[in-house]
């Protein structure tokens, strides 16, 4: 159910916010409608919302025995409910129905920062045009930015450099040795690699995608080119500072033991390394997608969302692994020390 920009206004924290910023948010706000009796969240419960209740009355009772109304026509109304993870009460609709809106609490966050930090003087990255910003809010919402923390936002904007390109300009080659990381501020792009002895167009960029990550974050050389399709403009970070501000944050690590415990809850074990490689050791049960065919063949094999462990040798392919399945929505952590130190601990724990 839609959510006018206009009831965003009176809502606190979002009533400071441009309006177009609110816009954003409300398209992106899921709004659901309970009855009587029913439970909007549980004391206990781990969520990543920020709830705001746009009609009729709750009644949130702690563990303790205490309970306070939370209202949404009275003056606190205007207040989102207790952010605090796991949730401290339970909140019960005790109106005939009530109207909730959740809103993704780190995208929140994300935009709050940003909003906030472009109304700087001297911010040189704010499109003051109709949709200027567009590119914004799709990197922040990017899968591969939930990791980033809050404060890593101002580094990043701070230390991008914006490139103008023309149509049919070719920004990298594949084979190129990696330097910068790019994201699209205006314009369209072809991704386009080398498979089965000749190029292949396999993806298209407009505002707000990223690429160039890969290579850094594998230290392996570019593994598609990249040709701009219209002119525009390109945001990029150089090697040094993608390193410093967005690689930690974006990578989830593991160490063999635990990526062995959650193998056996479930987890798939992902290697990225070539076939040949795969073929000759590797690590039982596993699943092979080499990481250059890894955004055309990963969702034949794992379904969306899935819980994936991914290896390689030392960790550097991992690593770009990471941040692809990240992008297409799964939940994804990168194996320490590679596939020597599962074989290692796998050795150790095997019976004499």
């Amino acid at each position: 159910m839609p959510v006018p920009a206009t009831e965003l206004a009176r809502l606190f924290q979002l009533d400071t916010l441009r309006p177009e910023t609110r816009e954003q948010l409300a398209r992106e706000a899921m709004v659901s409608d309970y009855q009587r009796g029913e439970n909007v969240f549980e004391a206990g419960d781990l969520d990543d919302d920020t709830v705001y209740l746009l009609d009729g009355e709750l009644r949130c009772s702690y563990p303790d025995g205490r309970s306070v109304a939370h209202i949404a026509s009275a003056p606190h109304g205007r207040y989102s409910l207790n952010d605090a993870v796991p949730r401290r009460f339970t909140a019960k609709v005790v109106s005939g129905k009530a109207r909730v809106m959740r809103l993704d609490r780190r995208y929140l966050e994300k935009l709050i920062t940003w909003d906030q930090l472009s109304r700087d003087e001297n911010y040189r990255h704010f499109g003051g045009s109709p949709g200027g910003n567009n590119w914004v809010f799709r990197l922040l919402r990017s899968q591969a930015f939930a990791r980033l923390p809050t404060g890593n936002i101002e580094k990043m904007f701070q230390l991008f450099e914006p490139v103008t390109v023309k149509p049919s300009e070719i920004v990298m080659r594949e084979g190129d040795p990696p330097d910068y990381f790019y994201v699209v501020r205006e314009g369209t792009a072809s991704v386009s690699k080398y498979l089965d002895g000749a190029p292949q167009v396999v993806a298209y960029l407009r505002e707000g995608d990223t690429f160039g990550e890969d290579a850094l974050l594998s230290n392996l050389p570019r593994n598609a080119t990249v040709r701009m399709m219209q002119g525009g403009q390109l945001m990029r970070l150089s090697r040094d500072a993608f390193e410093a501000v967005l690689k930690p944050p974006m990578l989830s690590w593991v160490l063999p033991a635990e990526a062995a415990r959650l193998a056996q809850a479930g987890a798939v074990l992902l290697d990225v390394r070539m076939p040949e490689e795969h073929a000759q050791r590797a690590i039982g049960g596993s699943i092979n997608v080499p990481l250059y065919r890894l955004r055309e063949d990963v969702a034949s094999v794992l379904p969306g969302g899935s819980r994936v462990i991914v290896y390689c040798n030392t960790g550097e392919r991992s690593a770009a692994a990471a941040f692809v399945l990240k992008r297409l929505g799964y939940e994804v952590s990168a194996l320490h020390g590679g596939l020597g130190a599962m074989l290692r601990l796998l050795a150790a724990n095997a019976p004499a």
